[in-house]
């Protein structure tokens, strides 16, 4: 007796299932494939530029300053086109249009897909049924959506968005004397929004300075035996200043409210510490692509301890500020700094801070640092001088 399996109404159930399992399969992979096929396999369509000459050029749509449209290609690369020699064009991404002086908020503006021609830029939202049309001699900037995100909506970490320079320097002396002076500075800058064609909010920075020598200088001649000999003579330098300030912008981009601490100490005036720690208001004067002047004013608390330490001081003053950088030729920057600190409940103890640096490129972000620093102290420690010069040079590296 022969038993057909087949014919069993179990077996025959599972094999149509076995069989449809496989048709559903071969349907849907044959669904992927095409949709796939005609979505580019996932990737977007390019952005197309059509001259006012007929040409196209494809690529990707950057950023536009004024009438001049940023565009990369895989062809050409990047490259500048002015509106005037755009017919028509096309983008994919989501931009932001800035007109000329248009207040910027946080909410104030939904990125959208956009599109030139007729000299008029349109950006249209999905959140609005209405677009928004910008004539290009209107336009000031054309950002996309993700700097946009970045620069006005979100709150950056503390820690993200720091740029500024550390640099350090060293000489050796080996001979009848022997010495050793070492300099370090860092100087940090976190500005929020980074890009300067945004109204600012917010502005922090963390400048340090140290430089530290020894000179070991031996007593010629010493005195013959059986007299005890005379030990080599020292002299020490220490100098540190450290300072950290967190700004806050009004409405207006050039009144802002500060917080700032900072911290000296100068072994060539007997200060063993000074500490200030204050608040005020700052104004920039000055805000080009060139250059940039702030004033700035606060009253603060001063503890000023010396050596010795009957000297100490507990004095409530204001620091009267202005800085200026300005950027030269061949990408050097000059940087000056003044500062002027009296004392309201001691008027003799007074003091003055001015700074002046070059920062020279000389290799990619290596840079060589010229820096002259002045400290005056009215009322040093017993014995010492009030003023403190140094010119310190040395090698720079930039963060970006």
């Amino acid at each position: 007796m022969i038993l057909n399996l087949e014919s069993t109404p179990i077996l025959r159930l599972r094999k149509w299932n076995t069989l449809l399992v496989l048709i559903l399969f071969s349907g849907g992979f044959q669904q992927a494939i095409t949709a796939r096929a005609q979505s580019g396999g996932g990737k977007p369509a390019p952005d197309v530029i059509v001259f006012t000459n007929g040409d196209q050029l494809t690529g990707t749509l950057e950023r536009a300053d004024g009438d001049s449209f940023v565009f990369k290609s895989d062809v050409v690369g990047e490259i500048t086109v002015s509106a005037d020699k755009i017919k028509e064009l096309h983008s994919n991404g989501k931009f932001v249009a800035l007109k000329k002086d248009e207040k910027i908020t946080r909410t104030s503006k939904q990125p959208g897909t956009l599109t030139y021609g007729d000299k008029t830029i349109t950006v249209a939202d999905t959140k609005s049924d209405t677009p928004e049309f910008v004539p290009v001699k209107d336009l000031a900037h054309m950002i996309d959506s993700v700097t946009y995100n970045k620069e006005v909506t979100s709150n950056p970490g503390v820690l993200s968005g720091w740029d500024g320079s550390i640099s350090g320097g060293i000489t050796l002396v080996e001979s009848t004397q022997t010495g050793q002076t070492y300099s370090l500075a860092a100087n940090l800058i976190r500005a929020v929004p980074s890009v300067a064609f945004l109204p600012p909010r917010t502005r922090s920075t963390i400048n340090v300075l140290e430089t530290y020598g020894k000179i070991t200088q031996p007593v010629i001649p010493q005195p013959p035996p059986p007299a005890a000999p005379i030990p080599d003579t020292v002299a020490k330098t220490n100098i540190f200043h450290a300072d950290a300030e967190h700004d806050k912008y009004f409405d207006t981009t050039k009144l802002y409210g500060l917080v700032g601490v900072s911290f000296d100490h100068n072994f060539a005036q007997g200060l063993n510490l000074q500490q200030i720690y204050g608040a005020g208001v700052g104004w920039t004067v000055i805000n080009t692509d060139v250059q940039q002047l702030d004033v700035k004013v606060d009253v603060h608390y001063e503890r000023q301890n010396f050596q010795p330490p009957t000297a100490n001081k507990n004095l409530v003053g204001s620091s009267f500020s202005e800085l200026y950088h300005r950027n030269l030729p061949r990408k050097i920057l000059f940087t000056e700094t003044g500062t002027f600190i009296p004392a309201w409940n001691d008027f003799s103890a007074y003091s003055a801070i001015f700074g002046a640096g070059l920062q020279l490129p000389t290799y990619k972000r290596f840079s060589l640092n010229l820096n002259l620093l002045d400290n005056y102290l009215h009322q040093p420690a017993f014995g010492f001088k009030s003023n403190s010069l140094q010119f310190v040079t040395g090698v720079a590296y930039t963060l970006k």
